[in-house]
């Protein structure tokens, strides 16, 4: 694998909207800590008068651009090249002084709660104030769960401690863990880690993905005890936080803090669990294409459709997502192209660049994009999804003050898989034989299958687990593992075998260690897909509508932003007509097959 410094420029992200260099980075981050000082000297006089609140706000709303800037550039170089000394100091740096000014600037949010609602409300109609009128609002909203000055900032001290759990569990499966190595049916040895074990499972030989399919999962029941108590160490602290809080539930807490919905929360299980039988169909068409008399869960990833060897460069990657979602119109399109132009994407592997993807983004710059380009069909899927995510940051950013651009974590996989959503059923429009478009079905339902179903799966288990543990009971590993085997046996059908090993499944999930996250996977595919297809049917206003929810960042809450584009997810139409899409799919797939 080539050096960092070996990749062409034109292949690796343009660092320098944020800073110039790393001594433009130490040089800036002097004056930010400096800046912090000054802002420091506010303390206890926010309500003295408007002008200085003013005052206050305005030099914070600066820092906090200036500080992102700084924050991006350093987790960035680091991106590219892990062991980079010099990029590993800045980084660590810069994550201490995140903490520090948590701490230092809390008194800001605390003295603000402490308004009256009768001067918030006197702010919220003073046009000096619009920028932050939203923040105005939901002070307002969160009134009733602030604590004490006292015990915020008690609680601000602390919160850098409380991801400790989840540390403790990336330390243990990322570093501690050793699965030693595991036989294909020819007796032949491999060794399995978490990179091969995706490779193995996805493999055609039946020996090999059952074994890594047990190792991989009997490995976590060694120390199901050990795991099973760091878990439950991290729901006290969540639940905790909640009662102090006084919210009825930590579910409950985590959707009002993002202005969700619980109602559509629990539509999602209840559609969810309605529809399962489309998993169910799903398997069978993968126990006859695989020519199995019977399907085990260690099949469920093995490829149904051998993979046609598309092959793309990264431009003609490009080209092919311009194509797909050129029913955005020409702006859009456009855009994609400044991305590669102006490299906002870092486009090849090299040693010590992270693995995977991602998108980032700070007010005043461009996005950036991070992709390990291979050149196959999941590359441009991924670099499709990672790009409607730039595009949402953009068009938030260029159309909202940087108080109101943040869109929250529930919408964020909306503009991303509707890129993926376009680019498939642009490549089914131009597919020629069975075999690609049984490809491409195979493509979608996965993705239904590992996003909507799983992940909903996944979300019933979390909530058992902290409902469990707020009523008082115990929640112990057979508990935990009993559960999971029971919603496995749900998830999956009848007809899919289970092993033992599966029960432990739940302690690898990483996921699990940011409370009520799982679900937002779900309802995100479930609107890009309701998205998708009234774009694709020209349903009308729905392109300026859509473009309307890209450029609102979070102006209002989540579930009204998507009702703007047609989607309420609190309707359940939504549901029906995403699941009759994915029916669709399984017809057509099962007439090929006859």
């Amino acid at each position: 694998m080539k050096k960092r410094e070996e990749i062409e420029e034109k292949y690796k992200w343009d660092l320098s909207k944020f800073c110039k260099n790393n001594e433009d980075f130490y040089t800036r981050l002097e004056k930010v800590q400096g800046d912090v000082e000054e802002l420091k000297k506010f303390k206890g006089k926010l309500n003295a008068s408007n002008e200085i609140l003013f005052e206050c706000l305005e030099m914070n709303t600066k820092f906090d651009i200036e500080f992102g800037f700084l924050c991006i550039y350093a987790h960035l170089t680091k991106a590219g090249d892990n062991a980079c000394e010099e990029s590993n100091k800045m980084f660590e740096k810069i994550a201490f002084l995140a903490n520090k000014f948590n701490v230092d600037l809390v008194f800001i949010e605390i003295e603000i709660f402490k308004f009256s609602v009768k001067k918030l409300k006197e702010l919220i109609n003073d046009e000096k104030f619009k920028n932050y009128h939203r923040m105005f609002k939901e002070t307002i909203r969160r009134k009733m769960h602030k604590l004490s000055p006292k015990e915020e900032r008690l609680l601000a001290n602390i919160n850098r401690f409380t991801n400790g759990y989840a540390e403790n569990f990336d330390k243990f499966s990322d570093v501690d863990l050793n699965f030693g190595e595991i036989k294909d049916s020819n007796g032949k040895k491999h060794p399995l880690d978490h990179s091969k074990y995706s490779l193995y499972v996805e493999s055609e030989d039946r020996t090999l993905r059952k074994n890594a399919f047990v190792k991989m999962n009997g490995k976590y029941g060694e120390f199901i005890n050990t795991l099973t108590n760091n878990y439950l160490g991290d729901i006290k602290v969540t639940a905790t936080i909640a009662k102090l809080r006084k919210y009825k539930s930590s579910l409950s807490k985590s959707i009002y803090n993002e202005n969700a919905s619980e109602k559509a929360y629990k539509l999602l299980i209840k559609k969810v669990r309605e529809n399962v039988d489309i998993v169910a169909d799903f398997f069978e068409i993968k126990r006859k294409m695989l020519n199995l008399k019977d399907i085990a869960i260690y099949d469920t990833f093995a490829p149904t459709v051998k993979e046609i060897k598309y092959k793309f460069t990264y431009d003609e990657a490009i080209e092919l997502i311009k194509k797909a979602v050129s029913v955005l119109g020409d702006d859009y399109v456009e855009l994609i192209d400044r991305a590669k132009n102006e490299r906002w994407i870092d486009v090849l592997s090299n040693k010590n660049k992270d693995s995977g993807a991602f998108s980032t983004s700070t007010y005043g710059a461009t996005p950036v994009v991070l992709t390990n380009f291979e050149g196959n069909l999941e590359s441009v899927f991924t670099l499709a999804h990672e790009l409607g995510h730039a595009m949402h940051s953009y068009y938030s950013d260029t159309n909202q003050p940087v108080q109101n651009a943040g869109y929250t974590i529930f919408v964020a996989e909306v503009a991303s898989t509707t890129n993926e959503m376009l680019l498939l059923n642009y490549l089914l429009s131009k597919a020629k034989t069975d075999k690609e478009r049984m490809f491409l079905y195979n493509q979608m339902m996965v993705q239904v299958r590992s996003t909507i179903f799983r992940q909903t799966m996944f979300a019933e288990f979390e909530e058992f687990a902290y409902e469990t543990y707020e009523k008082g009971e115990p929640v112990t590993k057979e508990v935990l593992c009993s559960k999971y085997m029971e919603l496995n046996k749900f998830y999956y059908g009848k007809k899919v075998k289970m092993i033992d090993e599966i029960k432990y499944e739940w302690a690898r999930i990483p996921h699990f260690y940011r409370p009520f996250y799982v679900y937002k996977y779900a309802t995100g595919l479930i609107s890009a897909i309701n998205i998708s297809n009234k774009l694709l049917s020209d349903s009308e206003n729905m392109v300026s509508k859509y473009k309307k929810f890209l450029s609102s960042g979070c102006t209002k809450g989540p579930i009204d932003l998507l009702k703007e584009c047609d989607c309420d997810l609190e309707n359940e139409k939504i549901y029906d007509d995403v699941f009759a899409v994915c029916r669709e799919y399984i017809k057509k797939w099962q007439e090929i097959l006859k």
